[in-house]
């Protein structure tokens, strides 16, 4: 018995569903010929159920259903909620079968329709994360319930249409049937389809095809050779960094209208918002940004879509480690080699206020449902996400961070991950205890100030240590990894003499290797 009909899903009707249903088969045809308000899609899914017998639904947002046929026999209209279609006595292996007409958004989510107003084309792209996949085609629309996914897609005569597949026939210049072949197993929300007029410019690097997509009112503004170059540093960065290839053959970014955020990590067709298509000189910090969200969205393609959450509870963890693991790849492979600079002054600051405003929240969210997920895309999801990661990074140590991300990889590949599994495996690279790190770090709030407290005697330290506060409203003192320089003034500015890398515990932690040195003109923790 259903208690909702609403465009929602809890995380205890995720659970009890991905409990019974596996082995998703989806072939999605999509017509998109029809007008600017609706289309046509048509769902046939094949899948297994635990409990035959069980009932369960499926997600589905349209204002009309006009089929619907489960194991040979026709569903009644009925079992449609508007947002659901109940399904009752499964078998062990189903087929369901669902035609529908389903709405254009222009609210950035779902099946996205935009008329460009310099020469009135049409461009469409799909926005899913994270529960609007069901507004395109029927599905179980959840991130542990992967399946694979072949599209068509009829497409008015003059347009690219771009999934997370290389098409395996396009019609002529008269329009037509794009046919994708099956994806590899993935979760609904990084599905992708965009289509319309576009300019395109392809390249290769190594085995990997690569597009670039924009309007064609755009095209004079392009700039592919800059999005290339950072695009194969990534790729030749990650896959060591990983010890994984580059998992979906090919790789689109599209620049697409009217976006909702800065891009969006389908595998395969990374979609991105238009404003990093310069229209103008900009400064090199506007470059650094874009380089940053490229490598971000690439990052994913590992995290996040080759291994994903299994719940929203983690959200903070799949956009944490991609900016995280973004930035590093920067600082080591492009031309952006001061992005931990950008990095301190801007996110990691911006990290730093929302901690200290009444809203601010653990890392760690409590996701009851979808519309709890809306809540958690802020400063403390990406921002000081990010810099306890990094602080996680120091704290195991770099080598053995890697290490562990690559048994992660190998050991989970395709499948779905909470945070402990991802921890897992650092901590045993490392031999650290990252339970209880975890707790300290990630499931309480607030920010923690760490001073010197020095003493002197002539012109040398006699004892140096690291006090460590916490607000009353936050009185959480959590472990640190940090390091102590010692800076000397020249003609040349100031020079770092020595560094002391250290663990700092408590509300007092002694530094017994600078006693005995000379008082240097800088002590920087």
């Amino acid at each position: 018995m259903l208690t909702t009909v609403q465009d929602n899903l809890t995380r205890e009707e995720a659970v009890a569903r991905a409990a019974i249903i596996s082995g998703c088969v989806y072939d999605i045809a999509l017509d998109v010929t029809g007008g600017d308000e609706v289309f046509e899609s048509t769902t046939t899914v094949r899948f297994d159920c635990s409990e035959p017998g069980a009932s369960t639904f499926i997600d589905l947002t349209a204002p009309s259903v006009e089929s619907i046929e489960l194991n040979g026999q026709q569903v009644p209209l009925e079992a449609f909620e508007g947002h659901r279609i109940r399904l009752d006595d499964l078998q062990a292996s189903n087929t369901l079968r669902v035609t529908a007409t389903c709405s254009y958004r222009h609210t950035g989510t779902g099946l996205h329709h935009f008329r460009d107003p310099v020469d009135k084309e049409v461009y469409l792209h799909t926005q899913f994360e994270p529960f609007d996949a069901h507004a395109v085609y029927a599905c179980f629309d959840q991130p542990d319930i992967k399946g694979t996914f072949a599209f068509t897609v009829t497409a008015p005569e003059g347009w690219e249409v771009v999934s997370n597949m290389a098409p395996t026939s396009a019609p002529g210049s008269g329009g037509g049937r794009w046919a994708f072949p099956p994806t590899p197993v993935m979760s609904t929300y990084i599905t992708a389809i965009v289509a319309g007029p576009f300019h395109v410019v392809r390249d290769r690097h190594r085995n990997i095809d690569l597009g670039l997509f924009c309007r064609k009112s755009l095209a004079q503004y392009l700039d592919p050779e800059e999005i290339f170059e950072v695009t194969k540093q990534g790729f030749d960065w990650f896959e060591k960094a990983f010890d994984y290839p580059y998992p979906f053959g090919k790789y689109d970014q599209l620049f697409v209208p009217e976006f909702k955020f800065g891009a969006m990590e389908n595998a395969g067709c990374v979609t991105f918002v238009e404003a990093y298509v310069f229209r103008s000189r900009v400064t090199d910090a506007a470059r650094e940004s874009r380089a940053s969200t490229i490598l971000h969205e690439m990052a994913h393609m590992w995290f996040g879509d080759l291994v994903t959450m299994r719940w929203w509870d983690d959200l903070w963890l799949n956009e944490s480690f991609a900016t995280f693991m973004g930035n590093l790849c920067m600082s080591r492979a492009t031309r952006f080699t001061n992005v931990w600079a950008t990095f301190a002054s801007g996110t990691k600051t911006g990290a730093y206020r929302q901690d200290q405003l009444p809203s601010t929240h653990p890392i760690v969210a409590d996701i009851p449902d979808i519309h709890a997920t809306h809540l958690n895309f802020d400063a403390i999801t990406y921002n000081k996400g990010a810099s306890v990661l990094k602080q996680l990074v120091a704290w195991a140590g770099e080598g053995a961070f890697l290490d562990g991300l690559k048994e992660y990889f190998r050991r989970h590949e395709w499948g779905n991950t909470d945070l402990s599994d991802f921890l897992a495996p650092i901590a045993a690279k490392s031999g650290r205890d990252l339970q209880a790190w975890s707790a300290e770090w990630l499931e309480t709030a607030g920010v923690n100030t760490l001073r010197l407290s020095i003493e002197t005697e002539g012109s040398v330290l006699r004892s140096v240590q690291v006090l460590q506060e916490a607000p009353e409203s936050h009185p959480h003192l959590r472990p640190h990894r940090m390091a102590i320089g010692l800076y000397d003034a020249s003609d040349d500015g100031l020079v770092l003499r020595r560094r002391v890398e250290l663990d700092v515990d408590g509300d007092r932690t002694a530094v017994p290797e600078l006693d005995g040195e000379k008082v240097p003109d800088l002590l920087l923790p």
